[in-house]
């Protein structure tokens, strides 16, 4: 089933997320090459696709995961969790309908 994981940043987080990003870039490319990742990317502080030293606001991941114990257990080894990046990590079931 497909899991929506729903990060929100502690504030300041740039400086966190450029030292942890290398690790969390390499999970998300092993669910890509695994065929089990629908999206994934960053929460822009500004409507800006490179808001620069603004930052971000969280992280959105949809991925492949045989429960939501799993799921969650993968959201909770994030390097970004390691960081300090997130102050807060939802795990919820997602329906894909489209496309």
């Amino acid at each position: 089933m497909w899991y929506a994981i729903i990060s929100e940043d502690v504030e300041n987080s740039l400086p966190l997320r450029k030292t942890a990003r290398p690790d969390h870039i390499a999970r998300l490319n092993s669910l890509k090459d695994q065929g089990r990742l629908l999206i994934a990317g960053p929460l822009p502080a500004i409507d800006s696709e490179d808001p620069g030293e603004a930052g971000f606001t969280g992280s959105l991941v949809v991925a492949e995961f045989p429960s939501l114990e799993a799921a969650e257990k993968w959201a909770d080894a994030d390097p970004y969790v390691a960081a300090g990046v997130y102050a807060s990590v939802i795990v919820k079931p997602y329906k894909r309908v489209l496309p």
